[in-house]
C-alpha cells in the first residue's frame, strides 16, 4: 500500500483510483462496508483501490478521542487490500473550499478519481457531501455510491457507538462493531514497579489520545512487534493517592518476565471483569489481583495457575496492579 499526503502533482500511477472517502478512525465494520463498495468499483473499472481521509477536519466539531492510532489505522487498511492511501494534510486555503470546489480541485483535478464511495450523512460542509458528489460526478465523469451501513447504522454513528460501549465497560459490544477487539498500542514505560515487587510485573502504556474505556480490570491479549502474542490481565485507571491522574493501561503478561521497556505493544481488551476499586491494604489488593488473574485465565480458555502467597501488609493503595 502506498501512502500519499498531497493531491497535487501526482504521477499517473497515483491517480485514477476508485476511492472510499471519509474518516477511518477505528476502521470498524461500517468502514469495511464502505471500502468494499469502492473495491467493487475498482474491480469493475480495473483501477487501484484508494482511501481518502483528510488530516484536518472540514467541520467545526469537538475532536473525538481516537479508536486507533495512525499506525493501527494504516495496518488495518492495508489488510483490507487498499492500494493507495491518501492522508491529505489540508492547508487553510483547501480547508475553506466549498463542496463543489473541493471535489473539483482535490478529487477530480488532483486525484482523478473514477469512483467515490461515501456514506450519506458525512459532512464536507453545509448540505452534506452526497448531493455534491452526485452533481460533480455527472459533470466530471466519475461514479458515486452510497454505503448502506445496515445494522451498523451510518459510519459516524458506528464510531460513536463503539466509544460509548467502551466507556460503559462493554468491550464485547465494541468488538462486534469493530470486527475485532479494541486494542491499545503504545510504548512500554517505567512505572513505580510496585507490581514487580509484589510478584506480578506490569507493562505500563499511557492511554494518550485513545478513548478512555471504563476504569477497571480486563482479560487481555498482547501482541509484540516480533509477532508474539501473550495472554494477560490488565488494569485501566488512575491512582489519585500517589498523584498519578493520567489514565494508564497496566497489563500483567502471564508466564512472562522479559524486560520490555521501550518496546511497542498492542493489547486487546477481550472482556471486562470488574470496576476499579480502592483497597485498604496491599494484602487485600494482592489477593484480588490473583483472583482477577484466575478469572482472566478462565475467560481466555487457559489452564488455571495456582495462587501465590501474599506479601506482608503495607499501606493503603488505590490500584490493583
Amino acid at each position: 500500500m502506498k501512502i500519499l499526503r498531497d493531491w497535487r502533482r501526482l504521477t499517473p500511477d497515483d491517480r485514477g483510483a476508485a476511492i472510499a472517502f471519509g474518516d477511518f478512525d477505528g476502521v470498524h465494520q461500517g468502514h469495511v462496508q464502505l471500502i468494499a463498495a469502492a473495491a467493487a468499483a475498482a474491480r469493475a473499472f480495473r483501477t487501484p483501490l484508494g482511501v481518502v481521509s483528510c488530516a484536518s477536519p472540514r467541520q467545526d466539531a469537538d475532536v473525538q478521542p481516537c479508536l486507533t492510532t495512525p499506525d493501527q489505522t494504516i495496518r488495518r487498511l492495508q489488510a483490507l487490500g487498499v492500494d493507495l492511501l491518501y492522508l491529505l494534510d489540508m492547508d487553510a486555503q483547501a480547508a475553506d473550499l466549498g463542496n463543489d470546489d473541493f471535489i473539483r480541485e482535490v478529487l477530480v483535478d488532483g486525484l482523478g478519481v473514477r469512483h467515490v464511495a461515501t456514506e450519506g450523512g458525512m459532512g464536507l460542509g453545509p448540505g452534506g457531501v452526497l448531493g455534491a458528489l452526485r452533481r460533480c460526478g455527472a459533470a466530471f465523469g466519475f461514479t458515486v455510491s452510497e454505503s448502506d451501513a445496515g445494522a451498523h447504522q451510518d459510519v459516524s454513528t458506528c464510531s460513536a457507538r463503539v466509544r460509548e460501549a467502551l466507556r460503559r465497560g462493554r468491550p464485547d459490544e465494541a468488538a462486534a462493531m469493530l470486527g475485532r477487539p479494541f486494542a491499545i498500542e503504545g510504548v512500554v514505560q517505567h512505572g513505580r514497579k510496585l507490581g514487580r515487587r509484589l510478584g506480578f510485573p506490569t507493562a505500563n502504556v499511557p492511554l494518550g489520545d485513545y478513548v478512555t474505556p471504563r476504569f477497571g480490570v480486563y482479560a487481555t491479549r498482547t501482541r509484540f512487534e516480533d509477532g508474539r502474542q501473550l495472554p494477560g490481565v490488565a488494569h485501566i485507571g488512575v491512582n489519585p493517592t500517589t498523584g498519578e491522574v493520567a489514565p494508564v493501561l497496566e497489563v500483567w503478561l502471564f508466564d512472562f518476565a522479559d524486560d520490555i521497556y521501550g518496546q511497542t505493544i498492542e493489547t486487546d481488551l477481550v472482556a471486562f471483569q470488574r470496576p476499579q476499586e480502592t483497597f485498604a491494604s496491599v494484602d487485600a489488593m494482592v489477593e484480588q489481583v490473583h483472583l482477577d488473574a484466575a478469572e482472566a485465565r478462565r475467560r481466555l480458555g487457559l489452564t488455571p495457575c495456582p495462587p501465590l502467597a501474599a506479601p506482608p501488609a503495607q499501606s493503603r493503595i488505590d490500584r490493583p496492579a
